[in-house]
């Protein structure tokens, strides 16, 4: 294995997020050093048992949680030193988080949970996502009606009701069989791929990975590349 991120820049262009010398650490330290480039219509996945570190490095990198070490930059602006209103503003309108936890509002309907997403990302519901995600039928059931891998799609459809540019997904095809994983995986690479948008996944799932551009390993604290 290759140490330490070597993306191939000769294939993808203009990055959108460059992370630099990251290190985090909670009661125990998790990785040291980590740089890593995400560039337009590419996606990565980022392999890892549980506890190495990859659902912290995500959410370091989504303007979630703010590293011990390092720097994130969006563009050309350190994420972290943006003033607060700007990190919530740029969360709001060019993130899109996919969490294991779907943290859809029980209570409501479907239609109601998107109508949320819809509301704040002045976006309209596409009605063509919800027929590719299985779920255009469901929109009036109530969120706890649903199973878990319906709830995995309504979350994923929350997400991309925004039309985010830049993606960040925590085991999004957790709940789903094999092959609704992959359905709903290249609609999310679709999606990434037309709007010349990158997204960043954490994984154990193996066969997931392999839909990505490019793939790497968490494993003693370090990200390796995982050679094609």
């Amino acid at each position: 294995m290759i140490k330490n991120n070597l993306s191939n820049t000769s294939t993808f262009k203009n990055p959108l997020i460059q992370a630099k010398n990251l290190s985090h650490s909670f009661d125990y330290p998790l990785f040291e050093d980590i740089n890593l480039t995400l560039h337009e219509r590419e996606v990565i996945s980022i392999l890892g048992v549980s506890g190495s570190g990859k659902s912290t490095l995500l959410h370091i990198l989504s303007s979630l949680l703010k590293p011990k070490k390092g720097e994130v930059y969006y563009g050309s602006k350190s994420l972290y030193n943006l003033p607060q209103k700007y990190q919530t503003k740029v969360r709001r309108e060019y993130l899109g988080i996919i969490f294991q936890s779907h943290y859809l509002f029980k209570g409501f309907s479907v239609k109601e949970n998107l109508e949320i997403s819809s509301l704040i990302s002045k976006r309209e519901i596409d009605s063509e996502i919800l027929k590719k995600l299985g779920i255009e039928k469901t929109l009036l059931q109530n969120i706890s009606d649903l199973s878990g891998g319906q709830q995995q799609r309504v979350s994923i459809a929350r997400v991309l009701t925004k039309k985010p540019k830049i993606i960040f997904a925590d085991e999004p095809t957790g709940n789903l069989d094999a092959q609704t994983a992959k359905e709903v995986m290249s609609e999310m690479i679709e999606y990434i791929k037309s709007i010349n948008g990158t997204m960043l996944i954490v994984t154990h799932d193996e066969n997931i990975a392999s839909m990505s551009d490019t793939i790497y390993r968490l494993k003693d604290q370090t990200l390796f590349h995982e050679p094609s």
